[in-house]
């Protein structure tokens, strides 16, 4: 018996128990143990046909418990003795190495060896690359102390964010991708008009190739992953631009411990001169770019030179309402908390905006001041007592207290925080202090530019529409969310928001269901990843058509309309005959086109 009809057993099973349980209240312990069956037998049988291949990766000194680096005087990515790129924990300014930047020459040799790669790959089974995604997730699995204590030191914030942003997205990526990522891919049929109907029609959704992806630095294992799984998932390679080899390493692993080529997966870094040669790279499909909106106008202005194709996400200024039928704020707060300083704020769908009106304006402010002083920035390499990371670099503090200066000059109310935070244990760490900025206005320019910075910004509204007049004020437009209870309100705010997503009475749980396509309007970018829009961007959508009845039927040219043509008169009305015949709005119009069509032979 194969899996899927196994699966279709033990759902019928299920169906039957549960219409018998209905009637019997006895039953109900039992259907709640097929219930269960239901889930973990379909799981385990999937396991055994798809299991994993145990591996080792060489876990680098610096993610050693006890490892101790050198702190830099002044950190930064740039080293004052070579070009070499100067990698260090922005927490507390050790040095982790340093690596040579890539060269055109590295380029050309990493794409060719992934082409090279491709070519095998792409002629492997759904089957396969199932078996090396679960190799993947087993070595994730067994491995997230070490993955999650590098991530900690390349961005700087917590093991419970590593863990949340880093591991949990990135298991639920590789479990959809494993459950549906097939049937996401497979040849889709599309049906046919009157004039077709001795044809059948598909999509089939082929590989482009060597794809690229630039991403941003805030989850640099999650980050370089995700779009890692999908383009080998469809089929291709890809090369992936970051400062960090780590999510690369472990996919090359996968790949070895399975039998395949690991060159399929390819990582460089290199400075921003030299950027453009792998952007605008003949030998390049695709390209996939997470990062900001000066960054994306060079990279859309370089990819445009080859025609690549670009899928971007540049963050947002998501904005969240709160109704004033709320009933639960203290419950509220702690999701709210959680997704304003998430990884230090440093989240491309964190909380940048918190709208609320005015019944529950003050009780909410009142809950966050108090929470938000509570707040403790720290490393967690180090310390345990820690709510709060560092953030990646010093760079933007002056640009964020001049906007909180300006907010507050014209009438906002700084609660907490409001400056950058000089860390008396960790002087060369970074950090900003946790900042509660209240009455802000759609006026001031922290409510329409990006933050990225862990700044809680609550601003008034006088009633639902004018909420999400206020939501839609910002150039962005990539995520949001509604809290409230009347279902009419709420169903307002998720059609009016301008965005590519919203939640309902939760945080950023659409990316979390890796089923829906990631990604956002307006300054937030275009294109999609995740779900089965995302699978399919780094494909090549190859429409099909073929005989229904090869041995019945096929297209054959009528001689009237055969070169060369011999009678254009004939020709001619033959032709609008069979128009009005196929696509005449009644039968009057169809008979004349029929008589046009005999008139014609």
């Amino acid at each position: 018996m194969e899996l899927d009809e196994i699966v279709t057993l033990l759902r019928d099973s299920v169906h039957t128990a549960a219409q018998f349980a209905q009637q019997n209240p006895v039953a109900v312990a039992s259907t709640a143990a097929l219930l269960a069956a239901a889930s973990i037998v379909p799981c385990a049988l999937k396991s055994r046909r798809y299991a994993g291949v145990p591996y080792s990766v060489q876990v680098p000194a610096e993610c050693e418990p006890g490892w101790q680096g050198k702190i830099l005087e002044n950190p930064s990515i740039r080293s004052a003795a070579s070009n070499d790129i100067q990698c260090y924990c922005p927490a507390n300014g050790r040095l982790l190495g340093h690596v040579t930047p890539a060269s055109r020459a590295d380029i050309d040799a990493a794409i060719a060896r992934s082409a090279k790669a491709q070519k095998a790959w792409a002629q492997t089974s759904f089957d396969d690359r199932k078996k090396v995604l679960r190799t993947l997730l087993g070595y994730i699995l067994a491995n997230q102390d070490a993955i999650v204590q590098a991530a900690c030191l390349d961005s700087g914030k917590t093991r419970v964010d590593a863990v949340l942003g880093e591991i949990l997205v990135t298991t639920e990526k590789i479990k959809w991708v494993l459950d549906y990522g097939a049937q996401a891919l497979a040849p889709e049929k599309r049906p046919t008009s009157f004039m077709m109907i001795y044809k059948k029609a598909e999509v089939r959704y082929d590989p482009l190739g060597v794809v690229c992806a630039l991403v941003s630095w805030n989850y640099p294992f999650h980050n370089l992953l995700g779009p890692i799984i999908s383009s080998i998932f469809a089929g291709n390679g890809i090369v992936g631009e970051f400062f960090n080899t780590t999510p690369s390493s472990k996919m090359k692993g996968a790949l070895s411990a399975c039998g395949h080529d690991p060159d399929l997966v390819q990582s460089i870094m290199c400075w921003p001169d030299v950027a453009p040669y792998l952007t605008s790279h003949h030998g390049i499909a695709h390209i996939t770019f997470i990062g900001s909106r000066p960054v994306a106008h060079h990279v859309a202005a370089s990819a445009a030179k080859t025609l690549t194709p670009l899928c971007i996400e540049l963050g947002g200024k998501d904005a969240h309402i709160i109704l004033d039928d709320y009933k639960n704020l203290e419950s509220l707060s702690s999701v709210l908390m959680r997704g304003v300083f998430q990884s230090s704020s440093q989240n491309c769908v964190g909380i940048e905006r918190i709208i609320v009106l005015p019944r529950i304006y003050d009780k909410l402010v009142a809950i966050l001041e108090r929470r938000i002083k509570l707040m403790r920035p720290g490393s967690a390499l180090e310390d345990t007592e820690v709510d709060m990371g560092a953030m990646i670099s010093p760079v933007c503090f002056d640009r964020l207290e001049a906007l909180i200066a300006q907010a507050v000059s014209k009438g906002a109310r700084c609660l907490v925080g409001g400056k950058r935070f000089n860390h008396p244990k960790y002087p060369k760490g970074h950090y900003f202090s946790p900042t509660l900025l209240v009455d802000v206005t759609r006026d001031m320019d922290i409510a329409q530019n990006e933050t990225f910075a862990p700044i809680c910004v609550v601003m008034a509204a006088s009633d639902v529409d004018d909420a999400i007049e206020i939501a839609n004020s910002s150039e962005f437009g990539l995520g949001g969310s509604v809290y409230g209870v009347d279902r009419a309100k709420l169903e307002k705010v998720v059609r009016g928001m301008k965005c590519g997503m919203v939640a309902v009475n939760d945080f950023a749980v659409f990316y979390l269901n890796q089923s829906l396509p990631f990604g956002g309007v307006k300054g937030s970018g275009y294109g999609r990843f995740a779900g089965a829009e995302g699978l399919r961007a780094v494909c090549n959508p190859k429409s099909v058509v073929v005989d229904r009845w090869p041995s019945l039927i096929g297209t054959s040219i009528p001689p009237v309309v055969d070169y060369p043509i011999n009678r254009p008169d004939k020709s001619y009305g033959f032709t609008k005959g069979l128009v009005e015949f196929a696509y005449g709005q009644g039968l009057k119009e169809k008979a004349v086109g029929i008589a046009k069509l005999l008139g014609s032979m």
